[in-house]
């Protein structure tokens, strides 16, 4: 911009980047996008030829943001835009952003089917046997041609071959079938492959698919829907194979970055439900083309999916208003799990396609945690694990063979990004891993998409490619834990200014510090607020594993799995460091992936592991937060790095831990007496959700 923003200019917020501006009425969306660092692609350089600038604008009230965004808000289509529209065409509410103008406050979603160098959705498939069980199973069958002396009708004597060859009686049929079973019957010759449907084996199987003569393809999907991303699996049901594995940003954020904000988001918009509920529910149905295209699979091959998600993800997938979510006593709709129907989620796989969907733990202890605990199986071993799944909103499990429990923290979204000065998600660009010399305080770091780390030849040439442009989740606790461990940051995590003295990183910034990352035409700052940000968080999290090993009366646990994309790249030395794990042998911490979507590819291929989950879910104890006075000293206790009386004795013999270093006593890390009551109000927040 050639001017500074002026609060009257129309304020613009991209998602699912988050990233957000002031322009003069009249800037293009792209000029815009690129001021921001907002990764539009184009290739015709601005002569809307190429059609990769495509946007789509998001109408609404958007509260969380205070933006009131609408169409009438962007210019309208103009000849060069209209030129491409007539040439090539534009799918219904997308826009070019090089041709269309900001005339309005927007909010401003970038397709990542338009993006290249898109989010990287880090949710990988498995390498693991799992014995198969599958609730579908294809039969083959010949039916005797119709006979005047015998007048039976097809599709009975197609249940009665189906009875004679494979022992399924008393088979009910989908209703879409009936119509169809006399022409299936005839193109086939009479020979007539179907597949059968069953669950329980108290219920009655289902003919769900027919086709004629013999058809030898079935496949699943298995879905994680998380409030961040959403990973999918399709997996042959005849041999356990994974044929594709695909993931996508949720399209949700746009409503509220985490959970209660899109709780929010339903509660004050007579139509949010139905908008997050179609917005989800398109996500999953594009990733199932895309993995089906990916696997050159047939869609109407697709016959069984089974779906996982946290509370809230789970309702909104389902239907259901999450808004009991939102408050005491966070009563869920459904806890059991679900058996449903794909035609009637709009999901675009074969129309007598079942639903299967995990049980649900407890309020805020979702499916996804359900299928964590069937995928790392606590209740299975004698060793007391701890499995933890960070993000918006951490699901928490402990326990062995003999109890398990669990519970939820509110940790917020820094650790994605969000709430952070400089933070951003995993994509090309970001800063993923950071090491600060203790003598003098100078950094280096990788950033995703660079193989050389910042003090290597060559970096900044192949930095350019990319550009860095922030820090992700993972970066964020490395750069607070190294600053911690060069003495940036005291116990009590406030930036010490004396420092300055000695390096020129250190940055006066008001009242408080800033540490200075990276130089450049973007400068990248630790600030004092992004460190609170990460103590608050970290203390929620860590204040809710403690009172889960109080309730079950341990001083340590003798195992951790990070489950989850973030938890997949998150350092053991630098989580345990900052304090958000408990001490452990550090050869103990692990990260176990998508543990979530592990457990839902389990339940697909497996009837057996969907009547374990089952069992296991009703035996866990559940914990409440909010209900446990003890929750706000545990989190007061944790806001220090790594804990104010917890010692990390397995910790100190891999790392040299500073001594203790106690500077400020305001929560915003200046001089103040008001610490200790601000952290006990952050404290009750957290552990009220």
């Amino acid at each position: 911009m050639n001017r500074p923003p002026n609060i009257s200019d129309p304020l613009v917020l991209f998602m699912p980047s988050g990233k957000r501006g002031r322009f003069p009425r009249g800037t293009s969306v792209l000029d815009a996008a690129r001021e921001l660092g907002v990764y539009v692609e184009s290739v015709c350089g601005g002569r809307a030829t190429c059609g990769r600038c495509q946007i789509e604008v998001q109408e609404g009230s958007f509260a969380k943001h205070k933006i009131v965004s609408s169409n009438d808000h962007i210019s309208a289509v103009g000849p060069k835009e209209q030129r491409y529209v007539d040439k090539r065409g534009l799918p219904e509410g997308r826009r070019l952003s090089c041709s269309a103008t900001i005339q309005g406050d927007l909010v401003v979603d970038v397709p990542q089917d338009t993006v290249v160098n898109a989010q990287v959705i880090r949710k990988a498939a498995i390498d693991r046997i799992i014995e198969r069980n599958p609730a579908v199973q294809l039969c083959y069958v010949e039916v005797d041609p119709p006979d005047m002396h015998k007048p039976l009708g097809d599709l009975d004597r197609l249940k009665a071959m189906l009875d004679r060859d494979w022992g399924w009686d008393n088979l009910l049929v989908s209703q879409y079938l009936i119509p169809q079973v006399q022409g299936i019957l005839r193109k086939g010759n009479w020979g007539v492959t179907a597949a059968i449907h069953r669950d329980l084996e108290a219920s009655r199987p289902n003919i769900i698919a027919l086709w004629p003569g013999l058809h030898n393809e079935a496949y699943g999907i298995a879905c994680d829907i998380g409030s961040t991303t959403i990973a999918m699996h399709l997996v042959s049901l005849l041999s356990g194979r994974i044929i594709a594995t695909s993931g996508a940003p949720n399209p949700q954020i746009r409503f509220g970055e985490d959970l209660m904000s899109r709780v929010s988001y339903v509660m004050m918009n007579p139509t949010g439900r139905a908008a997050l509920t179609k917005a989800v529910r398109d996500a999953v149905t594009e990733l199932t083309r895309k993995v089906c295209a990916e696997g050159g699979v047939d869609p109407n091959n697709v016959l069984d999916a089974v779906i996982v998600g946290n509370p809230i993800m789970h309702h909104l997938f389902l239907g259901i208003d999450p808004t009991e979510l939102g408050q005491a006593p966070f009563a869920l709709a459904v806890s059991g799990s679900v058996h449903t129907w794909a035609d009637d989620l709009g999901l675009g796989i074969n129309t007598g396609a079942r639903i299967y969907m995990l049980p649900c733990i407890a309020g805020h202890v979702g499916a996804d945690a359900a299928g964590a605990v069937l995928s790392e199986g606590p209740h299975r071993q004698d060793r007391m694990m701890l499995l933890v799944d960070v993000g918006t909103n951490a699901e928490i499990v402990l326990g062995n063979s003999e109890r398990v429990v669990a519970a939820s923290s509110p940790t917020g979204p820094a650790f994605e990004g969000a709430e952070i000065s400089s933070g951003q998600r995993a994509a090309p660009g970001a800063i993923e891993r950071v090491r600060i010399d203790p003598e003098t305080l100078e950094p280096k770091y990788k950033v995703i998409g660079v193989d050389q780390w910042s003090d290597e030849p060559g970096f900044e040439k192949a930095a350019g490619t990319v550009g860095v442009t922030g820090i992700c989740g993972s970066a964020i606790i490395e750069v607070v834990a190294e600053m911690y461990l060069a003495g940036i940051i005291s116990e009590d995590g406030v930036i010490d200014g004396s420092l300055a003295a000695k390096s020129s990183r250190i940055e006066q910034s008001g009242r408080t510090w800033s540490y200075l990352l990276r130089e450049g035409p973007q400068r990248i700052l630790v600030t004092q607020n992004d460190v609170r940000a990460i103590q608050l968080a970290k203390a929620a999290l860590y204040a809710g594993i403690k009172l889960l090993m109080e309730k079950q009366d341990i001083q340590e646990v003798d195992t951790i799995c990070f489950a989850g994309a973030f938890g997949s790249f998150i350092d053991p030395k630098y989580a345990m460091v900052l304090g958000l794990i408990p001490d452990c042998d550090l050869a103990e911490v692990k990260a176990v992936g998508n543990a979530a979507g592990t457990g839902a590819l389990m339940a697909l291929l497996s009837r057996d592991y969907r009547r374990e989950i089952e069992k296991t879910v009703r035996k866990i104890v559940k914990i409440e937060t909010a209900l446990e006075p003890h929750f706000q000293q545990l989190f007061v206790d944790a806001m220090a790095i790594p804990n104010k009386t917890d010692s990390f004795p397995k910790l100190a013999e891999a790392v040299k831990l500073p001594p203790r270093k106690l500077l400020g006593t305001g929560a915003d890390g200046s001089s103040g007496p008001r610490r200790r009551s601000r952290e006990e109000r952050a404290a009750r927040r957290s552990r009220d959700g």
